[in-house]
């Protein structure tokens, strides 16, 4: 198959049925919620030892009274091209605000909290790792059941568990070869200039260029090793075996798949390095999870999959884009509202989570309160409308879509996420120096954010609790892969939901109530 004819099968995957393959992709977005549902029970094992040792109270009683606030360390001309001020860093300065706070630290530094608190970096480091390889595999089998027109969500569920622990590995693998190419070329460069200054630049000169060669192949390798997983139903030698047959009798597609990878990889980021000046960088990086991904791993499968005549891409739908993307906006509010109306336990639920945690977090910041403070004028000088509407709305879509997709695993990380913005949200709030204002801010757009955030938790604990019947072997697969292709529509209403609040936050909530207060 020609480039021309597999870029054609991408575009008409994606666009026929996107709900039966886009969850993994969203999936994907949930990681982290997912990853540092271990890290907040660390910190919660944290806090309550130091509560129950005594500890935090010692700690707060020393920062009543010392100043926490640090010393300018800096002279601003330095930045501006005028000669530093010799006298702006004062180290007498700086040690004696360190020894002050020394009394505020040194009580939170017990064993035990150092200790849990490195055994939940180390477990979020693993569920990372593991949860990673799992959606990808996931998502490759999707990707392949879709170009051989069988429904995708369930081949994933089945992918997760059948080839997780093969992905895993491929991932380690190329890892370590990825170390070990570096230490190699580390070493033979210090080897090099220990002989002779000559004799290293030449030996770096040509490190370079052979490293460079060798890591561009193990990556045109592992790229289409995952391809070979789902195709050849392989394990980590198998993939590699099948990866490197690929390439070796379809060199051009190969080398063509890594053309338009880099190409694509490489405008993305240009887009989100140009946008992230007017604050857009949310919103490429979900697009680059939900349109990039699914696009090459389409791209490379169907190559690999046409080399094992294994594939069979569905022609292109019938309908304009104009109108599928008006049709999809429909679907996703009726299917939203659909959600609302049948599931009004789920969302009581969510509220009592999240009202609960922001009371807790109110009550953690109230010992603080003369300490630290925030200001919503503050944050809001330099404010620009359109970026801040873009920036409002990709960060917000986000964390409602992966605080709906983390729900999969098994309700935990869902909950948690909605537990962690009441609790952050509310200590926030309880610091503001001038509350009347934050509340006037607040108002207009949350009166459509908050609900969205209510229901994409609702959403989570729902496809949790669908996860854990079919784990449990209570319900079948195609429940579980019709749950998330109701979750893709449901988060497509959200969606809308965000973007009206962000709009409004945006270009009302910063300025109407400067004519009222």
């Amino acid at each position: 198959m020609d480039l021309s004819s597999a870029i054609t099968a991408v575009v008409s995957t994606l666009r026929r049925r996107p709900g039966d393959l886009l969850p993994f992709y969203l999936l994907s977005t949930a990681i982290p919620i997912i990853a540092r549902t271990a890290g907040f029970l660390s910190l919660a094992a944290v806090y309550v030892h130091l509560e129950v040792s005594g500890r935090l109270a010692e700690a707060q009683a020393a920062a009543e009274g010392a100043d926490l606030t640090p010393p300018d360390l800096g002279d601003p001309g330095e930045f501006a091209g005028e000669e530093p001020d010799p006298d702006a860093f004062d180290e007498a300065e700086l040690e004696a605000w360190l020894e002050g706070i020394f009394p505020v630290i040194e009580p939170l530094l017990s064993p035990v909290a150092i200790a849990l608190l490195a055994l939940g970096i180390g477990a979020s480091i693993l569920i990372a790792a593991g949860s990673y390889a799992a959606i990808s595999a996931g998502q490759m089998r999707a990707v392949f059941a879709r170009l051989r027109s069988e429904r995708g969500l369930t081949a994933g569920i089945v992918g997760v568990r059948r080839h997780w622990l093969t992905f895993l590995g491929l991932y380690l693998t190329e890892f370590a070869l990825w170390i070990g190419v570096i230490l190699l070329g580390t070493l033979a460069i210090g080897v090099g200039f220990v002989i002779n200054p000559f004799v290293g630049a030449a030996v770096a000169l040509g490190v370079f260029l052979i490293g460079f060669v060798v890591l561009v192949a193990i990556r045109i390798l592992f790229a289409f090793a995952p391809a070979a997983v789902v195709v050849d139903d392989a394990g980590v030698a198998g993939s590699l075996t099948g990866a490197g047959g690929f390439i070796r009798s379809n060199p051009i597609d190969a080398a063509a798949y890594l053309v338009v990878a880099i190409g694509v990889l490489v405008g993305a980021s240009s887009a989100a390095s140009a946008l992230a000046f007017v604050g857009g960088g949310a919103a490429v990086a979900l697009a680059a999870a939900v349109v990039v991904a699914p696009a090459l791993d389409l791209l490379k499968t169907v190559l690999y999959g046409d080399h094992r005549g294994a594939v069979d891409p569905v022609d292109p739908p019938e309908a304009r884009v104009r109108d599928q993307f008006v049709g999809g906006i429909r679907r996703g509010w009726r299917e939203m509202a659909a959600f609302v109306r049948v599931t009004p336990g789920l969302h009581l639920f969510t509220v009592a989570i999240a009202v609960g945690f922001g009371v807790l977090g109110w009550l953690a910041a109230a010992p603080f309160v003369d300490v630290f403070s925030t200001s919503i004028e503050a944050r809001l000088e330099g404010h620009f409308p359109p970026s801040a509407t873009l920036e409002f709305f990709g960060n917000n879509w986000t964390v409602a879509i992966s605080t709906a997709m983390a729900g999969v695993a098994l309700v935990i990380p869902a909950i948690s996420s909605v537990a962690f913005n009441g609790f952050v949200l509310a200590g926030v709030a309880a610091l503001e120096e001038n509350l009347e204002v934050l509340i006037a801010f607040v108002i207009p757009h949350g009166i459509f954010e908050i609900p969205a955030i209510i229901i994409s938790g609702a959403l989570g604990v729902h496809l949790g609790l669908v996860a854990w019947r079919t784990f449990r072997g209570r319900t079948g697969r195609e429940a579980f892969a019709d749950a998330m292709e109701n979750a893709f529509w449901v988060l497509l209403g959200v969606g809308i939901l965000i973007a009206i609040a962000a709009v409004i936050e945006g270009f009302i909530s910063p300025y109407y109530w400067r004519f009222l207060l």
